[in-house]
């Protein structure tokens, strides 16, 4: 007997967040995105596993996964800086490393 489970997401970018959990998915998984007239999209990813421990675990590593790709996206829609922030020298010294010390 299989179990399964569905989990259903709602997110503001259901495609980047769908292709950014896909390269994790087994072949027990399956990721689609479901719109919805108002524009909205969900995130719906299906899981069937023989046993019961082992839907729990792909579940578990699954919801992270779905948070990072959530944050991720957040991000990115949120936009980027054009520019990297400066952090500053890589050193506090002021030594070159390619001077002779002899």
């Amino acid at each position: 007997m299989s179990r399964r489970a569905t989990i259903r997401t709602d997110c503001d970018d259901p495609e980047l967040v769908a292709r950014s959990l896909a390269p994790d998915n087994t072949d027990e998984m399956e990721t689609t995105v479901e719109r919805t007239d108002e524009g909205r999209g969900t995130v719906v990813t299906r899981i069937d596993r023989e046993t019961t421990s082992g839907l729990r675990s792909t579940v578990d590593d699954y919801v992270v996964n779905l948070s990072v790709a959530i944050d991720v996206a957040t991000h990115a829609r949120n936009g980027q800086h054009a520019e990297p922030t400066d952090a500053g020298p890589a050193s506090d010294s002021d030594t070159d490393s390619t001077h002779d010390t002899q």
